[in-house]
């Protein structure tokens, strides 16, 4: 079965487009020899070349069964090679006809008209000089010529001139097919393209951009290949997730992920992190493949996302709960920075993209052991962070695979973000959330912003609360 995007083109079709050239040619052979043939009954040719009609009737079409197969194998070569013998031989032509004028414009005409229709002006100027050589080797093999200027015969002339009028009309509607031809393919890949170019974006959905974009690139080729690369690694989960989704009905569920997915994919792709893949509830991103910024750059972006991502969890929370989820689901995550193997893990026939190694088992280690709300990081990361990140020292734990302790850290926030210019607060206990970004509220909210704070803040202190 042809591909969906193979051009509609049959075998027939194409061959009997290849093989126009051929027609033409014969077509004007067969010209030729009508002229000919007039030219001798007129007086124009002396009878004794009677055999030059013969020959221009039989060889083209000797030469075209003689070349059928090349043709179907290499039309463009073999048309071009038929054509400049088709020069020569016309050259030695007008040789042999003493340079007769209407002989030799007629020959020359069509030689012209022909070779620059089909091979441009670089086919016109080969197909000259071959008709210029063969013009040379004519005179060497039947003499010098006598030229004779006078008029050609009225019979002569008229059935030359119907016939170039034919061949011109011969070769306008060929360039006509052929210009048709090519407009229906440009059409058609114009449309293929359209669809190619769909079927990319859905494609595109189960990869991650920066994977997509580099094998669409060509910077990446499709084939089970794997490197070492020094990488930051995020993995996260829901924290309560299993006992929510024994309560909630599965449409509420999907519901609920996918709105989940959604906007820590859009964060994750805002930050370049390369989203490997989703796991029941739990997500793995990592930093530095297929494209990077550099390891710290790469660190602080992944520290940088988490952050948003824990920020985005507290506004998720409030939208759930507002749909009757009344569980506080929060997130625990874990991020660890070393060498991993990256690649295309897998069979020829079916791969995937991912990470493997113990600095990926790390990170997924450190999301485990992390309360919820929190995110863990390893040394590694921390040293690379430390001067942009507040993170608190959380101690050393055991890792199966490590011999050794591994001190852990837990992010705090940006620095930038904290002390008297911090533009993010955020508090949340039973019955009272309260979650500002200055930055983000306009001058002209300001008062009432103000305003119900200071309402709430009243209420409270009003309120006996047992």
């Amino acid at each position: 079965m042809p591909s969906k995007f193979a051009l509609d083109i049959t075998p027939e079709t194409q061959m009997n487009r290849d093989l126009s050239p051929s027609y033409i040619r014969i077509f004007a052979y067969l010209i030729s020899c009508a002229i000919l043939v007039t030219a001798i009954l007129s007086g124009d040719l002396h009878k004794a070349l009677w055999w030059t009609p013969v020959v221009a009737f039989i060889y083209p079409l000797f030469s075209h069964f003689a070349t059928t197969r090349w043709q179907m194998s290499a039309p463009a070569k073999t048309n071009s090679i038929l054509i400049l013998v088709d020069s020569a031989i016309s050259g030695g032509a007008i040789a042999l006809f003493q340079f007769d004028p209407a002989l030799s414009l007629f020959l020359f005409f069509m030689i012209s008209a022909g070779s620059i229709t089909i091979g441009g002006i670089s086919g016109w100027l080969l197909c000259s000089m071959a008709l210029i050589i063969g013009a040379v080797i004519g005179m060497a093999l039947f003499g010098m010529p006598q030229v004779s200027l006078g008029p050609p015969n009225l019979a002569t002339l008229g059935i030359g001139l119907l016939g170039l009028t034919f061949y011109s009309t011969a070769l306008g509607y060929f360039s006509f097919k052929q210009t048709r031809t090519l407009i229906s393919i440009q059409g058609e890949l114009k449309k293929r393209q359209k669809e190619s170019a769909n079927l990319s974006r859905k494609l595109s959905k189960y990869l991650p951009p920066q994977v997509w974009g580099s094998i669409f690139s060509g910077q990446t080729d499709v084939k089970l290949e794997t490197q070492r690369k020094k990488l930051t690694v995020f993995f996260s989960d829901i924290k309560g997730f299993a006992e929510i989704s024994e309560e909630l009905q599965p449409e509420a569920l999907t519901d609920l992920l996918n709105s989940y997915f959604t906007e820590m994919s859009r964060i994750a792709l805002k930050y370049g992190g390369t989203i490997d893949k989703f796991v029941g509830d739990a997500i793995l991103i990592f930093f530095g493949d297929p494209t990077s910024r550099g390891q710290k750059q790469d660190a602080i972006a992944c520290v940088s996302m988490a952050l948003e991502m824990r920020k985005k969890m507290k506004l998720l929370r409030q939208q759930w709960r507002k749909e009757g989820i009344s569980k506080p689901l929060q997130v625990r995550m874990g991020i660890n920075t070393g060498y991993c193997t990256v690649g295309n893990f897998g069979a020829e026939t079916r791969m995937d993209y991912t990470i493997i190694g113990r600095e990926v088992n790390l990170a997924s280690r450190l999301e485990s052991v992390a309360q919820p709300g929190e995110i863990l990081i390893a040394e590694s990361t921390y040293n690379l962070v430390r001067d942009v990140i507040m993170c608190r020292d959380r101690g050393q734990i055991n890792v199966k695979g490590f011999s050794k302790t591994v001190p852990i850290f837990e992010i705090v926030d940006h620095r930038k973000e904290l002390g008297a210019t911090q533009s993010f607060l955020e508090c949340e206990k039973d019955g009272f959330t309260l979650f500002v970004d200055i930055d983000k509220i306009r001058n002209y909210d300001k008062d009432n912003v103000v305003e119900a704070l200071e309402e709430a803040a009243k209420r409270i202190r009003d309120k006996l609360i047992v």
